[in-house]
């Protein structure tokens, strides 16, 4: 049975209609089975249709959901309080580059913050692959930025080509990576896939697991000590790696920041959490109905922070520390920027900043159930993980 959603508006519904044929139409033409990656793929990034190429609201109240940034300005400038020893450290030629710079929030607040701080980049890069997206940020970025800062941030199509030194910063990006399913049976790996039933409905299948997968599944399953049992589904990430790699790029002095929501590798990979972690969000509903509203929902993963810390220090980086949000706020100096805040406020204004610190930082909000890492090359980021690190949990 359905959950109960609000419905779309018919235009919307026809949109989604839209992309759902083209599903369909790869599907046949594909011998009948697509694999859950490309599904998750096309339905969030299609041009013209996916989740994050289409112009609909996404982010906030009148989105589908609501990320860190968008709840207030003391997200971003507590992690501009993390960032800018780095920056120092890296001099005047530094550069900044955010992966997916949502509705531009985290940028707007982290630019003042850095020029509060005296540690402003050369160059303010965001890395945005949605042109209604960057549409934006930009008309935000302009209107909210003193010119001199606003001329110091462009937009890129793929990251930098070049040597730089500089910061990587990704808050919700690795869970919106299109992830493959795998499902263990018989002692052999399958890939979860897409296939249509009688009347045309998406329904789940599976084929045998290609040998990247199967080794990223044996790999976890090493990791755990013990195999899958038999029916057992979940997801990875076996091109974490290769995506690490690509997104440095030429970054040779420098660190990596990632926020975003997920489990050491035992906790996610638990025997009882034996359906994985993909959702969809829909105007702030989470549900389990991955087929239902193509390139009208969210489809999200958790992410593996174990694979994540491999990924970053087999790509040459040292890991520089493992926390929740909730640690890493507190431990940057969130208490200090809610009194500043606090005393160019009134009431009214009060109660909303220590409501943004309860989403942020309490476990029924966003505090243990996201998480951060850092990676460091070349400079020192550790301090910035002084507080409640959890690299033991790896």
């Amino acid at each position: 049975m359905h959950s109960p959603l609000p419905l779309p508006e018919s235009d919307a519904l026809a949109h989604s209609d839209e992309l759902a044929a083209a599903l369909r139409a790869e599907i046949l033409a594909n011998g009948g089975a697509m694999p859950f990656s490309r599904f998750m793929e096309l339905s969030l990034y299609a041009p013209g249709w996916g989740y994050y190429s289409a112009g609909a609201s996404k982010f906030g109240a009148a989105g589908d959901f609501t990320t860190s940034p968008e709840i207030g300005a003391l997200f971003a400038a507590t992690l501009a309080n993390a960032i800018a020893p780095v920056m120092q450290q890296l001099g005047p030629q530094a550069r900044f580059m955010e992966v997916g710079g949502g509705s531009g929030a985290f940028a707007e607040v982290m630019l003042k913050r850095m020029l509060e701080l005296d540690a402003l980049p050369e160059r303010y890069a965001i890395l945005e692959p949605s042109a209604d997206l960057r549409q934006r940020q930009r008309e935000r970025l302009e209107k909210a930025l003193i010119p001199p800062v606003f001329a110091l941030v462009e937009w890129l199509n793929g990251p930098f080509d070049d040597d730089w030194d500089g910061m990587v910063f990704a808050n919700e990006v690795i869970d919106a990576l299109p992830t493959p399913r795998f499902l263990a049976r018989d002692g052999m790996v399958y890939e979860e896939t897409v296939e249509l039933d009688a009347d045309g409905a998406f329904v789940r299948g599976a084929q045998p697991a290609d040998a990247m997968l199967s080794a990223a599944v044996r790999h976890v399953e090493h990791y755990r000590e013990k195999p899958f049992a038999d029916g057992y589904r979940s997801e990875l990430l076996p091109q974490l790696p290769y995506w690490i790699q690509a997104i440095a790029g030429g970054l040779k002095r420098g660190a990596m920041l990632f926020v975003d929501y997920g489990y050491p590798r035992n906790e996610y990979y638990q025997d009882d959490r034996d359906d994985g972690t993909v959702r969809a969000f829909y105007r702030h509903h989470v549900h389990n109905d991955l087929y239902r509203w193509p390139g009208l929902q969210d489809l999200t993963a958790s992410v593996d922070f174990t694979a994540l810390a491999e990924a970053g220090t087999g790509a040459g980086f040292e890991l520089a520390g493992y926390c929740t949000q909730a640690s890493f706020l507190l431990g940057n100096g969130l208490d200090a920027l809610l009194q500043k805040a606090d005393a160019r406020t009134d009431e009214i204004g009060r109660v909303r900043l220590r409501d943004q610190v309860k989403k942020l930082t309490l476990p029924t909000g966003m505090g243990e159930r996201f998480q951060v890492m850092g990676f460091q090359r070349d400079v020192d980021f550790e301090p910035a993980f002084a507080l409640g690190d959890l690299t033991w949990r790896l």
